[in-house]
């Protein structure tokens, strides 16, 4: 842990984590606007597996590769996924930063609100783990178990909590950072 919390303090010069801020957010509106639409497409407007936060269950599962044939399986598989394997990075490295600066202006960051940081790594682990669990449904269709479904949808619930758990810490720290701001006015 130790380990850790030196490269998050070695990285929080705030032109770093405007960057790594500005980049997570371009790679997840390419995703928004490029290659989900283009993936839903083929779906009949049903919701990807990674954007349905409350999860789903196999016949839902079973519906959507159905509905997305042999060409929306593969678009999934070779135009969605491969962007969705650097979003994770991304998110986990950039807002474990976004965390530890703000913590680091309230003067936290060497106390125990420092694991805080780390929501957002389980956050993008989890997104790692769905992901993969997806790779091998569009791989394995129509042969699914429900183990493989039941996994990746743990997965998936896992990712949507600790990532609405991130937003959460998050306004709140820079509602306290905002507060004590005002307060030395």
């Amino acid at each position: 842990m130790n380990k850790l919390r030196k490269i998050i303090s070695e990285n929080l010069s705030g032109k770093k984590v405007a960057f790594l801020f500005f980049l997570t957010n371009l790679v997840y509106a390419f995703m928004l606007f490029v290659t989900i639409p283009k993936t839903v497409a083929y779906s009949g407007g049903m919701k990807l597996l990674d954007m349905m936060p409350l999860g789903y269950d196999s016949v839902y599962v079973n519906e959507l590769l159905n509905k997305l044939g042999e060409e929306g399986r593969e678009v999934y598989l070779f135009n969605q996924i491969p962007v969705d394997m650097i979003y994770p990075f991304l998110f986990g490295i950039s807002y474990s930063l976004l965390i530890a600066y703000f913590l680091n202006k309230l003067d936290k960051l060497n106390t125990s609100l420092f694991f805080l940081c780390l929501v957002p790594i389980i956050a993008g682990i989890a997104d790692y783990l769905e992901n993969i669990g997806i790779i091998t449904m569009l791989n394995d269709y129509p042969d699914l178990s429900i183990t493989q479904i039941s996994t990746t949808n743990f997965f998936t619930l896992v990712k949507s909590l600790s990532t609405t758990l991130f937003f959460l810490i998050l306004i709140i720290i820079i509602i306290v950072v905002g507060a004590k701001r005002l307060k030395w006015k």
